[in-house]
């Protein structure tokens, strides 16, 4: 794991995201003896985490949960227990989090990083532009309540900057996109002066990320792999989401690459993503229309009028359908253990009348 350290000397939280709101926050587990803590890493129920005292190798066991939405990850605050064996006992609220649907393909979420200020979304210009990917990403990303940013990467490889920035414009609304070449340093010394806080990077493998956060922190301390040259797609060098501070300021979380992307309660980050079709469908004759055939609707006058495409709102469908999808999972499941916990209740109160009738 990289030196959670630049200057053995700073060892303070601040830098790592410690604020007074969070101070005041922490202040019955202080009372109680625990010190913060923020996770720098987890790693089979263990983790490294950082204190005001220095780095610190912590167990999770009071921390275990059967949902992964609850599980502790890289950016969490904690409460630390110090000792001669460290453990972590509670997790402060959240103030943002990137959530996905878990690998496992149950209906749990999982968080992949937490108290983000930044979502750096990397796209490698060395190939062509996956709109759909980069669509559901920055959904991920502004659900996350954090601020997206889109850097393109590896402009050194690309035919036409120009033209790829033109069409991650389109997709993109509100978002800033900046253009990047960790081989010729271009735009890295921009990235870096518009970074603060907590940032993550976020993407596929094969898309640049650690050269990128190797660049921003100025040293080689993450691992890198080699890329295709047929689909441009690279191993997963990054194995651990991990969480090492930056010589300017702030925080840098490097996460491995992303094979599936797959939405979880993320409808604001989609209305944000798709402003301009929520936008049209304000103005549609009717309030529930589908945007298919109805008479009025102004989503299928744009595409007509060359000002949005059936892509787009193809794609605008799909992820909704997913998310809502996701969501009907989610609720079944909450059902399903509100259920079983009353059938337990039940049997457990038909147990206790049944041995007192037979004690009567």
């Amino acid at each position: 794991m990289p030196n959670l350290f630049t200057d053995p000397s700073d060892i303070g939280l601040t830098r790592y995201g410690w604020t007074e709101t969070l101070d005041n926050a922490f202040a019955e587990h202080r009372e109680a003896g625990l010190v913060p803590a923020r996770i720098a890493r987890v790693d089979r129920g263990l983790c490294d985490a950082v204190t005001e005292s220095g780095p610190v190798r912590a167990a999770l066991t009071a921390l275990y949960s059967p949902d992964p939405l609850l599980a502790p990850c890289t950016g969490d605050w904690a409460a630390l227990r110090p000792g001669r064996e460290p453990e972590l006992v509670a997790l402060l609220p959240r103030r943002s989090a990137i959530v996905r649907s878990s690998s496992s393909r149950t209906s749990h979420g999982q968080v992949l990083a937490a108290n983000i200020d930044t979502v750096v979304v990397a796209v490698s210009l060395a190939t062509a532009l996956d709109a759909a990917r980069l669509e559901r990403l920055l959904a991920l990303a502004w659900d996350s309540g954090a601020r997206p940013l889109i850097v393109l990467t590896k402009a050194d490889l690309a035919a036409d900057t120009d033209a790829v920035h033109a069409e991650a414009g389109e997709l993109a609304p509100g978002v800033d996109i900046l253009v990047t070449s960790v081989a010729t340093g271009q735009n890295i010394d921009v990235l870096t002066a518009s970074l603060s806080g907590t940032t993550v990077l976020l993407g596929p493998s094969g898309t640049g990320k650690s050269s990128l956060g190797n660049a921003l922190l100025g040293d080689e301390l993450l691992a890198i792999g080699e890329v295709r040259a047929r689909d441009g797609k690279g191993r997963h060098t990054t194995v651990r989401r991990e969480l090492v501070p930056l010589p300017g300021g702030g925080v840098l979380i490097d996460t491995p690459g992303l094979r599936g992307i797959s939405l979880y309660d993320a409808a604001d980050g989609l209305e944000q993503v798709f402003a301009e079709i929520e936008r049209l469908a304000r103005d549609c004759r009717f309030g529930d229309c589908s945007h298919n055939t109805e008479p009025g609707c102004a989503v299928q006058a744009a595409i007509q009028a060359g000002e949005l495409t059936k892509r787009r709102l193809g794609s605008y469908r799909k992820l909704q359908r997913e998310n809502a999808w996701a969501a009907s999972r989610t609720d079944a499941r909450l059902r399903g253990e509100r259920t079983n916990r009353q059938k337990a209740i039940t049997s457990h109160l038909r147990a206790t009348y049944k041995f007192r009738d037979q004690q009567s």
